[in-house]
Order: structure tokens, then sequence, then C-alpha cells
């Protein structure tokens, strides 16, 4: 039995009932975080706009919801378009290492589930399965950090774990899973030049879309390359030389990675190494009493990460990958939230003198992992006095306590209430908060709500 039949015969087997009970309370919060930021990605941010427009253009079946634009399309272009929604803030769960693995397999699941009437169970179960696969990829990998990789990893490992995800919903067995595998390692890739405009959101929108895809092709008998990750030309070789440990794959299964090591709740809706500034920087502005006009000059000393050093971004959404405005927003407003993306936040004159005031110094002894990694923010007064703060990583990072659920609730409320009265943000969730309770027709009742 080579790797791929032997991983997706432990893919195939695993049912809910294979789950710990730490890893369903862990899934389910990826579920209401997941559904909360898709929401808000619709209002705060102008590429789902554009892309419902464009998808509604062309056509399809109506058969699953668009959320937040009120129409219902394929599978395909609905999970296409929520995954760009629910990716778009940058403010889904980071995992180690790093990727977006939300926004790359639950709106599959949300889809599929719909159109076929599957269960809660069955989304709180392919949750779990897509997001193992994803992880053990980038296990498999050996690319813990930025460095040396050439491929977003959402658009690397993000096509393969909606496709086994979409393959629970779809009951796949273990050849024709095998051969979904293999339809979608053709599309795999991304690429980093895009983060800070609107195409990063569809490198996970048309991650989970092309798994979709795969997975319902593999199902009418479409078949590909069975052997996808150890074949000569296939995915290992092709994207990772020799570099990649299949053997990794094989550790597929429980406690499940959902749950061990887990994954950190975004608290701030930027790149997730930006939170490690913006923590510095909101402890020194309550040193400070918030008094961010006494400051004269910020220093801010990082490991080498090319892509989150942008001195001055073009754009409120370019701002959410630079070192330098996010820290400007934490010392300004003693707070970052999704209005601080904006672009009028950005090209406001206080934050224009705040940027001409920073420093950036590079730590090369630092690895630029967000699992080893610590940054410093130093700030200098007016009148000489100096304060410091240096992070190793936000609240609730994974390998420490997970962000308590009132807090989290917190955030989803944020992201809800811009779409929704008290009455029905609530009912939405109270469902998600227990979607493995819910039976075909409430799954359906839940997308209802989203629609908007």
């Amino acid at each position: 039995m080579g790797i791929t039949e032997e991983l997706c015969d432990k893919v195939v087997a695993t049912t809910y009932d294979d789950l710990t009970e730490d890893a369903k309370d862990r899934a389910r919060r990826l579920v209401i975080d997941g559904v909360a930021v898709a929401i808000a990605g619709t209002v705060q941010e102008e590429a789902p706009g554009i892309l419902a427009k464009h998808i509604q253009a062309l056509g399809g079946e109506a058969q699953s919801t668009a959320i937040g634009f009120g129409f219902k399309t394929s599978p395909v272009h609905a999970a296409y378009l929520n995954g760009a929604s629910m990716h778009v803030l940058d403010y889904e769960p980071m995992w180690t290492p790093a990727n977006h693995q939300v926004s790359t397999s639950l709106p599959a699941l949300l889809a599929l589930s719909e159109r076929d009437g599957a269960s809660g169970k069955d989304i709180l179960t392919g949750i779990v399965k897509g997001t193992e696969m994803m992880g053990w990829i980038r296990q498999a990998s050996g690319l813990v950090g930025r460095s040396g990789a050439k491929f977003h990893p959402p658009g690397l490992a993000g096509p393969l774990g909606s496709a086994v995800a979409s393959s629970h919903i779809l009951g796949l067995n273990t050849l024709t899973l095998r051969h979904a595998l293999g339809i979608v390692a053709s599309r795999a890739g991304s690429i980093f030049a895009n983060v800070g405009t609107h195409s990063k959101s569809i490198n996970c929108g048309h991650a989970v879309a092309m798994g979709v895809d795969a997975a319902l092709l593999a199902g009418h008998g479409f078949n590909a390359n069975p052997n996808v990750f150890e074949a000569a030309n296939g995915y290992a070789e092709t994207f990772f030389d020799s570099d990649f440990v299949l053997d990794e794959l094989l550790n597929y299964g429980p406690p499940y990675r959902v749950a061990s090591p887990g994954y950190a709740i975004k608290m701030f809706p930027s790149q997730f190494g930006t939170h490690f500034v913006i923590t510095a920087a909101l402890a020194l502005h309550k040193k400070i009493d918030g008094k961010s006009e006494d400051i004269e000059k910020i220093k801010i000393t990082t490991p080498k990460m090319d892509y989150v050093n942008r001195p001055h971004p073009e754009t409120g959404l370019d701002g959410k990958f630079s070192w330098q405005y996010t820290t400007c927003c934490a010392l300004l407003d003693g707070t970052v939230r999704m209005a601080s993306f904006e672009d009028e936040r950005r090209f406001a004159a206080d934050m224009e003198s705040m940027l001409n005031r920073v420093e950036h110094a590079v730590d090369v002894n630092v690895v630029p992992a967000f699992e080893e990694m610590h940054v410093t923010v130093k700030i200098t007064l007016k009148d000489g006095t100096v304060h410091s703060e240096t992070c190793d990583g936000p609240k609730g990072k994974y390998g420490r306590p997970p962000i308590p659920e009132d807090e989290h609730l917190v955030k989803v409320r944020d992201c809800l209430a811009l779409k929704f009265d008290e009455k029905d943000m609530e009912h939405v969730i109270d469902l998600a908060r227990r979607i493995d309770d819910l039976d075909a027709t409430q799954v359906r009742e839940l997308m209802g709500l989203l629609a908007c």
C-alpha cells in the first residue's frame, strides 16, 4: 500500500464518533469564527462585492448560499466566494505551521451540506478532517516559517484539505478520494506577490473551490494519478523537491491537529506576525496613558520577514501586512480593529506623522517563524523617557491557553453586528455554537440567515 492509499484509508475511516471531545469543542469554535469573519468580510472589504457580481453573472444552479449577498449559486462558486470573504480581512484563525485552514475547508462544507442535506455532525467532522490534512501537509513540508517557502501556503495545502473535507460530505471511498487528491493537486499553488491586494483573498477562495470541484469530479468517475503524493513528478516532488517527508502524512489522526497543537484565534484583523508588534505596542499605549502625542520616535526590532516590512502602506488593506502601520495604529488608538484598515485611517494626518517617526531594524538572530520569534517595540518620548516592550506571541497563541470563549464572542458579535440585529445575531451564534446538534433542516436555516 502506498502513502496516498494508506492516508486516504485513514481519512475515509474517520467518523464523528472517532473525534475526541477536545477536537469537537475546538472545531465548533472554528465554525462560529469562520461564519462571523465571512459576514464581516462582505461588509468591510471591497473584494467580496466585486467577486459576488462576477460569480452571479457566471450563473450556476441555485444550490448553495453566497454568504452576505442574498443569492444562491453552484457549490463550487459559493465556496469560491465564501472562502474569499472568510479570508479577506485576514481575521481567521492561524495555524502551526502557518496556514489559513478555515477559509479553505469550512466554505466547502457549508456549500455541499446545504446542497445535499448533510447534518451539522458532518460539517464538524469534515472540518476536523480537512484541517488535519492541511496540517500534516504543512508539517511534512518542513517549512515552518516563511523562509524557503515559494508559495502562499493556503493555495498549496488548501486545495487538498478542501478535497478531503468535501469528500466527507460526498461519501467518497478510498479510491475516489485518491483520484480527487490527484485532480486537485494539478490546481495547487499561489504567490506571495499578491499579499496586500484583492487577489490574496482568492488564494483561499480558489483553493476551497477547487477542492469542491475535484471531489465532485472524482465522485462522477473522473480520474487522476491515485498516488499523487509519492508519484514521480507528483505533489511532493513538484512543490517541495526532496524535502517533503512523506511518512509525516501518516500521522493523520487523533488527537487531531485542531486540538493539538491547536490554532490561534485572531483578535486583530491583520497578518499574524503583526499581532506580535500590536501586542507590544498596546502595552506601551497603556504605559503612557494613551498620550501618543508625546512620542518622539519608535523603533521596531523584528526577524527578517520582508513581506510585512511596509513603511508606508499603499492602502488601508496593505496596512494589514505592515509592522510599521499596525504598531502606529496600536500606539495612536489603543486598539486595532476592522476600521483601522480603511483608507480614511491609513491616510489620516496623525497616522502619516507617526509613520514618519518609525525606524525598523532586523535581528538576524531571531528565527522568522511564529513558533520561535519575538519582536521589540521601543518608544522614546519628547522628554527623553524610553519605554520598551518585547512580545513572543499574542494571547491565545497555539501551545498556550486558548482565548476564553467569552472574549472570542466579543469578536464574533463585532463581526456579525455589521449585518444583523441583536435577535438574528444571537440566533446565528446559537446555531453555529452547537453545529453538531443541527439536522439538515437547521443547517439550511443557518445558511438562510447567513444569506442576509
